[in-house]
């Protein structure tokens, strides 16, 4: 079965770029492309693609704008978003709304590509100097109820892991644990934490609102 790509993206030869990639690529099909998120937010409900890519400077609604209207109503859609910016202030609030991944817009073919399939399996790919950024961010004060000394040193490790982007089993594989021992540990942190996702837990540390 193919992963079907959905495209927010207003500039045309990126966009052209992107779906002609994922067109010819083995796996994929492309099943949509929008040059605004008014549009997206109309269709994209009735297609209910695997995957969005999202830009986050849209005209009008903003891409970040865009995920958290979609989210709620394609529960089981991962969103990329694709960006210039490197900002945490951009990183997180993208994570914040339910975005799984973030990539730079300088992303190569076969990265992207790579990225797609990661997150179609569960992991949240990240440009590499993204991926730093979110981990640099774990040396910051927690904020919230019970803040990072409510979580064990084994807890925050898995905790590190997922915002590096590790699916449950490579978490598992790295701390020598089994899936289930990981799933718990998941489901303790997300208690502690009074959250629901792995975005809203990493955007807690970001000291951001989360979004409901």
């Amino acid at each position: 079965m193919s992963i079907t790509v959905s495209i927010i993206e207003d500039d045309v030869p990126a966009r052209e770029i992107l779906s002609d990639w994922i067109r010819r690529a083995e796996g994929f099909e492309c099943v949509s492309e929008h040059d605004d998120a008014e549009s997206a937010l109309e269709i994209l409900p009735r297609e209910k693609p695997a995957v969005v890519l999202v830009d986050i400077n849209l005209p009008g609604v903003n891409g970040i704008e865009c995920i958290r209207r979609l989210k709620p109503v394609l529960p089981q859609t991962q969103f990329v978003m694709l960006t210039v910016y490197e900002d945490d202030n951009h990183i997180f609030k993208a994570l914040a709304v339910g975005a799984s991944g973030y990539l730079l817009k300088q992303t190569q073919r076969q990265m992207l590509l790579t990225a797609l399939r990661e997150v179609y399996a569960g992991g949240s790919p990240m440009s590499s100097s993204i991926a730093r950024k979110v981990v640099q961010s774990f040396c910051r004060p927690m904020a919230g109820p019970g803040g990072a000394a409510s979580l064990s040193p084994r807890e925050q490790e898995v905790l590190e892991l997922l915002a590096r982007g590790f699916l449950y089993k490579e978490i598992a594989d790295s701390l020598q644990l089994s899936v289930q021992t990981v799933n718990t540990y998941i489901r303790r942190i997300y208690e502690k934490l009074h959250v629901r996702s792995r975005a809203q837990a990493l955007a807690l540390y970001a000291h951001l609102p989360l979004s409901e």
